[in-house]
């Protein structure tokens, strides 16, 4: 790793803290400005019992002055502070439980995105014009098209409730089939448009006719050259594919029931839930961030000749 490439992850990483900062902020004082509370929903709830419960929890305190002991506690303890509406446990304990289920979840969906694409993708350039590359760019084309929880609710009614072949709850093993191939299918259909362009343009570059009039095996263009190099855009888009998975969790872990950090984001707006709303925000917003810098650099990992500025 050369001096330009390590000032450039110092730069981004110092960028990504930034980054994470006015998310902080925003996020903070946006939930304080909307009317209401987290306790305006308790039944039969006294003022006298609110004020103990606010005060309990430091939100009698100005604004100001709970932002400032915020990031005090995440700087220096790493602590998101107790859950307003589960009792008894700390955020960071929530997110940790959900990200176990979500980090499965992704990465399930991530890798089969990646191999599904790149082979569809390379079936289709393959077989330029042909019947399954004309089948493969409809199919795709559609799955590019169709929003994450249009395809998640389809498939809920068609598997889960007119077939009943898979659970709906997304809290069984068997119940990630279908989040996991909802998360899936957008990525994939990308990545499989994005290999076959990539592809039909190394295919008709002067080496690939040179490798080819020197007799070189066709299985070895294929595989040691043009698939290759070829990868090199779909690794650019791995960052915001992963990007993608965990902003795309937010509707899928909602409509399957998954116990993942998605639908605890979720519930935390519906339910008030500042320090869950806060927490869960910033690990999103952390783990959006690294993944678009290291896409970054996969990119410079595979094209060497790429300058990182």
């Amino acid at each position: 790793m050369n001096s330009k490439t390590l000032l450039y992850i110092v730069k981004r990483l110092l960028l990504a803290v930034l980054t994470v900062w006015v998310v902080i902020t925003v996020t903070f004082f946006a939930t304080r400005a909307v009317p209401g509370g987290p306790f305006a929903s308790e039944k039969a709830i006294t003022p006298a019992a609110k004020a103990a419960l606010e005060a309990k929890y430091g939100l009698d305190k100005p604004v100001l002055e709970q932002y400032t002991t915020y990031l005090k506690d995440i700087v220096l303890h790493f602590d998101f502070g107790p859950s307003l509406k589960q009792r008894g446990r700390q955020v960071i304990d929530v997110i940790t439980d959900g990200l176990k289920t979500s980090a499965k979840l992704g990465v399930i969906a991530a890798f089969a995105s990646l191999i599904c694409g790149v082979v569809l993708g390379a079936i289709a350039a393959l077989r330029r014009n042909k019947v399954i590359d004309r089948v493969i760019m409809v199919i795709t084309t559609a799955f590019v098209s169709m929003p994450s929880f249009i395809m998640g609710s389809l498939m809920l009614v068609a598997f889960s409730i007119k077939l009943a072949i898979l659970p709906a709850n997304g809290s069984t093993t068997e119940g990630l089939i279908l989040p996991v191939i909802t998360l899936a299918l957008y990525p994939t259909a990308y990545i499989t448009r994005l290999t076959r362009s990539s592809m039909l343009d190394v295919l008709g570059q002067d080496y690939i006719r040179t490798a080819k009039a020197k007799g070189v095996p066709g299985k070895r263009i294929i595989f040691g050259h043009a698939l290759k190099n070829s990868l090199i855009p779909v690794i650019t888009y791995f960052g915001p594919m992963l990007a993608y998975i965990v902003t795309g969790s937010l509707v899928v872990e909602q409509i399957f029931a998954v116990p993942g950090i998605g639908r605890a984001f979720v519930n935390s707006i519906i339910n008030r839930d500042y320090p869950l709303i806060m927490g869960t925000t910033i690990v999103l917003a952390a783990l959006i961030v690294i993944m678009n810098l290291v896409g970054d650099i996969l990119y410079k990992v595979v094209d060497p000749r790429i300058n990182l500025e």
